[in-house]
Protein backbone atom coordinates (compact mmCIF):
# COMPACT_ATOMS: atom_id res chain seq x y z
CA UNK A 1 0.00 0.00 0.00
CA UNK A 2 1.34 3.26 -0.93
CA UNK A 3 2.04 5.74 2.16
CA UNK A 4 -0.58 8.06 3.27
CA UNK A 5 -0.33 11.77 2.13
CA UNK A 6 0.91 13.46 5.49
CA UNK A 7 -1.95 15.65 6.69
CA UNK A 8 -0.21 19.73 7.12
CA UNK A 9 0.07 20.41 10.33
CA UNK A 10 -2.27 22.77 12.79
CA UNK A 11 -1.67 26.48 13.91
CA UNK A 12 1.02 26.19 17.43
CA UNK A 13 -1.76 28.67 18.35
CA UNK A 14 -3.98 31.78 17.26
CA UNK A 15 -4.36 35.24 18.45
CA UNK A 16 -7.71 36.83 18.89
CA UNK A 17 -8.86 39.84 19.76
CA UNK A 18 -8.43 42.07 16.70
CA UNK A 19 -11.99 42.65 16.33
CA UNK A 20 -10.80 43.65 12.51
CA UNK A 21 -9.24 42.09 9.01
CA UNK A 22 -5.70 41.83 9.79
CA UNK A 23 -3.59 43.81 6.82
CA UNK A 24 0.24 43.95 9.01
CA UNK A 25 2.39 41.75 10.42
CA UNK A 26 6.11 42.24 11.65
CA UNK A 27 7.90 40.27 14.86
CA UNK A 28 9.83 42.45 17.52
CA UNK A 29 13.38 40.42 17.68
CA UNK A 30 14.07 39.97 21.32
CA UNK A 31 12.00 42.05 22.90
CA UNK A 32 12.15 43.52 26.89
CA UNK A 33 15.42 41.95 27.00
CA UNK A 34 13.79 38.48 26.03
CA UNK A 35 14.77 35.67 23.83
CA UNK A 36 11.42 35.49 22.89
CA UNK A 37 10.17 37.83 20.32
CA UNK A 38 6.80 40.19 20.22
CA UNK A 39 4.59 40.01 17.02
CA UNK A 40 3.03 43.13 15.91
CA UNK A 41 -0.11 43.19 14.01
CA UNK A 42 -1.87 45.99 12.36
CA UNK A 43 -5.78 45.89 11.61
CA UNK A 44 -8.51 47.34 8.81
CA UNK A 45 -9.68 49.36 11.86
CA UNK A 46 -6.40 51.60 12.27
CA UNK A 47 -5.04 49.72 15.44
CA UNK A 48 -1.76 47.95 15.82
CA UNK A 49 -1.67 45.68 18.50
CA UNK A 50 1.42 44.19 20.69
CA UNK A 51 1.18 40.52 20.93
CA UNK A 52 3.24 38.42 23.48
CA UNK A 53 3.72 34.99 22.30
CA UNK A 54 4.28 33.42 25.55
CA UNK A 55 0.80 34.58 27.44
CA UNK A 56 -0.93 34.82 23.82
CA UNK A 57 -2.46 37.80 24.83
CA UNK A 58 -1.91 41.29 23.36
CA UNK A 59 0.22 43.43 26.18
CA UNK A 60 -0.69 46.68 24.61
CA UNK A 61 -2.85 48.78 21.37
CA UNK A 62 -1.43 51.71 19.54
CA UNK A 63 -4.02 54.02 18.04
CA UNK A 64 -2.57 56.58 15.47
CA UNK A 65 -4.52 56.49 12.04
CA UNK A 66 -7.71 57.63 12.90
CA UNK A 67 -9.45 54.45 12.30
CA UNK A 68 -7.77 53.89 8.46
CA UNK A 69 -6.33 50.48 7.95
CA UNK A 70 -2.96 49.81 9.54
CA UNK A 71 -1.02 48.15 6.11
CA UNK A 72 2.49 47.83 6.74
CA UNK A 73 4.83 47.69 10.33
CA UNK A 74 8.88 47.66 10.34
CA UNK A 75 10.88 48.21 13.50
CA UNK A 76 14.00 50.39 13.73
CA UNK A 77 17.39 48.23 13.75
CA UNK A 78 18.34 50.79 16.53
CA UNK A 79 16.03 49.91 18.85
CA UNK A 80 12.56 49.68 19.77
CA UNK A 81 10.92 52.12 17.20
CA UNK A 82 8.09 50.90 14.98
CA UNK A 83 7.32 52.58 11.71
CA UNK A 84 3.50 52.12 10.87
CA UNK A 85 2.05 53.29 7.52
CA UNK A 86 -1.81 53.80 7.56
CA UNK A 87 -4.17 54.84 4.88
CA UNK A 88 -4.94 58.20 6.53
CA UNK A 89 -1.80 59.27 4.84
CA UNK A 90 0.44 59.33 7.78
CA UNK A 91 3.52 56.95 7.98
CA UNK A 92 3.88 56.97 12.56
CA UNK A 93 6.93 56.51 14.19
CA UNK A 94 6.56 54.65 17.44
CA UNK A 95 8.63 55.04 21.03
CA UNK A 96 8.28 51.49 22.25
CA UNK A 97 10.88 51.31 25.16
CA UNK A 98 9.96 50.64 28.45
CA UNK A 99 6.36 50.62 27.26
CA UNK A 100 6.02 54.04 26.04
CA UNK A 101 3.96 53.25 22.93
CA UNK A 102 4.03 56.76 21.96
CA UNK A 103 4.41 58.66 18.98
CA UNK A 104 7.52 61.00 18.53
CA UNK A 105 6.92 61.93 14.81
CA UNK A 106 4.91 61.35 11.87
CA UNK A 107 5.65 62.05 7.87
CA UNK A 108 2.52 62.68 5.63
CA UNK A 109 2.06 60.44 2.63
CA UNK A 110 1.04 62.23 -0.93
CA UNK A 111 -1.01 58.42 -1.39
CA UNK A 112 -3.74 57.00 -1.01
CA UNK A 113 -2.68 53.31 -2.52
CA UNK A 114 -2.06 50.11 -0.81
CA UNK A 115 1.79 50.16 -1.64
CA UNK A 116 3.49 49.65 1.48
CA UNK A 117 6.91 51.67 2.10
CA UNK A 118 10.38 50.02 2.21
CA UNK A 119 13.14 50.85 4.68
CA UNK A 120 16.98 50.21 4.91
CA UNK A 121 19.54 51.30 7.35
CA UNK A 122 22.47 53.51 6.40
CA UNK A 123 23.97 53.98 9.69
CA UNK A 124 23.67 53.99 13.34
CA UNK A 125 21.09 56.84 13.77
CA UNK A 126 20.22 56.88 10.01
CA UNK A 127 18.35 54.93 7.26
CA UNK A 128 15.89 55.55 4.21
CA UNK A 129 12.94 55.06 3.63
CA UNK A 130 10.95 54.70 0.09
CA UNK A 131 6.79 55.58 -0.47
CA UNK A 132 4.21 56.15 -3.02
CA UNK A 133 4.93 59.59 -3.96
CA UNK A 134 2.49 62.25 -5.01
CA UNK A 135 1.70 61.20 -8.86
CA UNK A 136 0.33 58.21 -9.13
CA UNK A 137 3.90 56.15 -10.56
CA UNK A 138 5.73 58.00 -8.27
CA UNK A 139 8.41 56.87 -5.74
CA UNK A 140 9.54 59.33 -3.17
CA UNK A 141 12.66 58.21 -1.24
CA UNK A 142 13.27 59.78 2.53
CA UNK A 143 16.15 60.36 4.42
CA UNK A 144 15.56 59.75 7.82
CA UNK A 145 14.47 60.87 10.84
CA UNK A 146 15.76 64.11 8.96
CA UNK A 147 12.56 63.45 6.92
CA UNK A 148 14.69 64.89 3.60
CA UNK A 149 13.61 64.47 0.19
CA UNK A 150 16.50 62.38 -1.08
CA UNK A 151 15.05 62.30 -4.66
CA UNK A 152 11.73 61.14 -6.93
CA UNK A 153 11.79 58.31 -8.71
CA UNK A 154 9.60 58.38 -12.00
CA UNK A 155 9.72 55.71 -14.96
CA UNK A 156 10.20 57.40 -17.89
CA UNK A 157 7.05 58.95 -20.16
CA UNK A 158 6.76 55.78 -22.80
CA UNK A 159 7.19 53.24 -19.66
CA UNK A 160 3.98 53.85 -18.28
CA UNK A 161 4.16 50.76 -15.74
CA UNK A 162 1.07 52.12 -13.56
CA UNK A 163 1.39 52.69 -9.75
CA UNK A 164 3.88 51.12 -7.89
CA UNK A 165 2.10 48.21 -5.38
CA UNK A 166 5.28 47.23 -3.41
CA UNK A 167 8.25 48.05 -2.71
CA UNK A 168 11.83 46.40 -1.45
CA UNK A 169 15.05 48.53 -0.72
CA UNK A 170 18.28 46.47 -0.76
CA UNK A 171 22.19 46.79 -0.79
CA UNK A 172 24.65 44.30 -2.11
CA UNK A 173 27.04 43.58 0.88
CA UNK A 174 29.90 44.63 -1.53
CA UNK A 175 28.66 47.85 -1.89
CA UNK A 176 26.85 50.90 -0.21
CA UNK A 177 24.79 51.48 -2.74
CA UNK A 178 20.94 51.42 -2.36
CA UNK A 179 18.92 49.81 -4.89
CA UNK A 180 15.33 49.88 -4.93
CA UNK A 181 12.77 46.80 -6.68
CA UNK A 182 9.71 47.76 -7.11
CA UNK A 183 6.25 45.82 -8.36
CA UNK A 184 4.10 47.69 -10.63
CA UNK A 185 0.18 47.90 -11.21
CA UNK A 186 1.20 46.48 -15.17
CA UNK A 187 2.96 43.31 -13.38
CA UNK A 188 5.97 43.91 -14.32
CA UNK A 189 9.17 44.77 -11.79
CA UNK A 190 11.66 46.97 -11.94
CA UNK A 191 14.92 47.42 -10.81
CA UNK A 192 16.15 51.34 -9.75
CA UNK A 193 19.55 52.73 -8.99
CA UNK A 194 18.08 54.93 -6.09
CA UNK A 195 21.66 57.44 -6.66
CA UNK A 196 21.45 57.56 -10.23
CA UNK A 197 17.77 57.75 -10.15
CA UNK A 198 17.27 55.61 -12.71
CA UNK A 199 15.89 52.16 -13.69
CA UNK A 200 18.71 49.69 -14.39
CA UNK A 201 16.47 46.89 -15.33
CA UNK A 202 12.36 46.46 -16.50
CA UNK A 203 10.71 42.80 -16.87
CA UNK A 204 7.64 41.52 -17.54
CA UNK A 205 6.21 38.94 -13.92
CA UNK A 206 2.96 39.29 -14.37
CA UNK A 207 -0.20 39.93 -16.15
CA UNK A 208 -1.85 41.44 -13.21
CA UNK A 209 -0.40 43.76 -10.71
CA UNK A 210 2.25 42.49 -8.25
CA UNK A 211 0.65 42.59 -4.81
CA UNK A 212 3.84 40.90 -3.10
CA UNK A 213 8.00 40.81 -3.85
CA UNK A 214 10.70 39.74 -1.51
CA UNK A 215 14.39 39.33 -2.31
CA UNK A 216 17.66 37.16 -1.49
CA UNK A 217 20.45 39.76 -1.82
CA UNK A 218 22.30 36.94 -1.15
CA UNK A 219 21.16 34.33 -4.03
CA UNK A 220 20.46 37.48 -6.27
CA UNK A 221 16.81 36.28 -6.33
CA UNK A 222 13.98 37.12 -5.96
CA UNK A 223 10.19 35.93 -5.97
CA UNK A 224 6.60 37.80 -6.54
CA UNK A 225 3.00 36.91 -6.72
CA UNK A 226 0.09 38.85 -8.28
CA UNK A 227 -3.59 38.83 -9.38
CA UNK A 228 -3.23 36.00 -11.61
CA UNK A 229 -2.39 31.99 -10.09
CA UNK A 230 1.21 32.28 -10.66
CA UNK A 231 4.58 33.14 -8.58
CA UNK A 232 7.25 34.39 -10.63
CA UNK A 233 10.62 33.81 -9.86
CA UNK A 234 13.40 35.54 -11.27
CA UNK A 235 16.98 36.87 -10.86
CA UNK A 236 19.67 39.48 -10.90
CA UNK A 237 22.79 39.18 -12.80
CA UNK A 238 26.23 40.96 -12.48
CA UNK A 239 25.03 43.67 -14.58
CA UNK A 240 22.14 44.26 -12.98
CA UNK A 241 20.09 42.54 -15.39
CA UNK A 242 16.86 41.11 -13.93
CA UNK A 243 15.24 37.75 -16.12
CA UNK A 244 12.56 36.05 -15.21
CA UNK A 245 13.80 32.44 -14.34
CA UNK A 246 10.37 30.11 -13.94
CA UNK A 247 6.98 30.87 -12.81
CA UNK A 248 5.20 27.80 -10.81
CA UNK A 249 1.66 27.67 -11.05
CA UNK A 250 -1.12 27.75 -8.43
CA UNK A 251 -4.47 26.29 -7.93
CA UNK A 252 -5.97 29.00 -7.08
CA UNK A 253 -5.72 33.19 -7.90
CA UNK A 254 -4.28 35.57 -5.56
CA UNK A 255 -1.80 36.22 -3.90
CA UNK A 256 -1.29 39.02 -1.31
CA UNK A 257 2.30 38.46 -0.14
CA UNK A 258 5.10 36.77 -0.08
CA UNK A 259 7.76 36.36 2.28
CA UNK A 260 11.14 34.45 1.95
CA UNK A 261 12.42 33.27 5.73
CA UNK A 262 15.32 34.91 7.51
CA UNK A 263 17.91 31.75 6.75
CA UNK A 264 16.85 31.28 3.27
CA UNK A 265 15.08 28.07 3.20
CA UNK A 266 11.66 28.23 2.41
CA UNK A 267 9.31 30.94 1.54
CA UNK A 268 5.39 31.50 2.80
CA UNK A 269 2.58 33.02 0.39
CA UNK A 270 -0.38 34.43 1.70
CA UNK A 271 -3.26 33.39 -0.85
CA UNK A 272 -7.08 34.82 -1.48
CA UNK A 273 -8.13 31.46 -1.32
CA UNK A 274 -7.47 31.27 2.65
CA UNK A 275 -4.68 29.51 2.30
CA UNK A 276 -1.03 29.90 3.57
CA UNK A 277 1.30 27.91 1.37
CA UNK A 278 5.12 27.01 1.91
CA UNK A 279 7.44 26.17 -0.84
CA UNK A 280 11.05 25.21 -0.45
CA UNK A 281 13.21 28.52 -2.05
CA UNK A 282 15.86 26.67 -4.08
CA UNK A 283 13.48 24.21 -5.74
CA UNK A 284 10.03 26.28 -5.83
CA UNK A 285 8.80 22.45 -4.19
CA UNK A 286 5.19 23.02 -2.13
CA UNK A 287 5.95 21.81 0.62
CA UNK A 288 2.50 22.32 2.96
CA UNK A 289 -1.32 24.05 2.10
CA UNK A 290 -2.36 25.75 5.55
CA UNK A 291 -6.26 25.48 5.36
CA UNK A 292 -6.74 27.19 8.80
CA UNK A 293 -8.17 30.27 7.74
CA UNK A 294 -11.91 31.15 6.61
CA UNK A 295 -11.38 34.19 4.70
CA UNK A 296 -9.20 36.02 2.68
CA UNK A 297 -5.29 35.81 4.31
CA UNK A 298 -4.02 39.47 3.76
CA UNK A 299 -0.06 38.94 4.89
CA UNK A 300 2.48 36.60 6.55
CA UNK A 301 5.67 37.34 8.58
CA UNK A 302 8.52 34.87 9.67
CA UNK A 303 10.50 35.84 12.42
CA UNK A 304 14.17 34.97 13.12
CA UNK A 305 13.71 31.92 14.80
CA UNK A 306 11.60 30.37 11.94
CA UNK A 307 8.46 30.88 13.85
CA UNK A 308 5.52 31.71 10.61
CA UNK A 309 2.55 34.21 11.53
CA UNK A 310 -0.40 35.18 8.70
CA UNK A 311 -3.13 37.21 9.15
CA UNK A 312 -6.61 37.27 7.69
CA UNK A 313 -9.30 39.18 6.99
CA UNK A 314 -11.73 36.75 9.32
CA UNK A 315 -10.03 38.55 12.50
CA UNK A 316 -7.39 35.96 13.38
CA UNK A 317 -3.49 35.72 13.49
CA UNK A 318 -2.31 32.22 12.91
CA UNK A 319 1.22 31.33 14.40
CA UNK A 320 2.83 28.28 12.73
CA UNK A 321 6.11 26.58 13.49
CA UNK A 322 7.09 24.09 10.48
CA UNK A 323 10.46 23.21 9.35
CA UNK A 324 12.68 24.22 12.29
CA UNK A 325 15.70 26.04 11.62
CA UNK A 326 18.78 23.58 11.44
Amino acid sequence: MAARPSLPPDPQFVLRGTQSAVHALHFLEGAQGQGHPLLLSGSLNGLVHIWSLQTRRALATLDGHGGQCVIWLQTLPQGPQLLSQGRDLRLCLWDLAEGRNAIVDSVGLESVGFCKGSLLARGPQRWILAVPGRDSDEIQILEMPSKTSVCTLKPEADAKPGMPMCLELWQADSSSRPFLLAGYEDGSVALWDVSERKVCSHIACHTEPVMGLDFDSQKARGVSGSAEKALAVWSLDEQQALQVCRTHELTNPGISDVKIRPDRKILATAGWDHRVRVFHWRTMKPLAVLAFHTAVVHCVAFAADGLLAAGSKDHRISVWSLYPRS
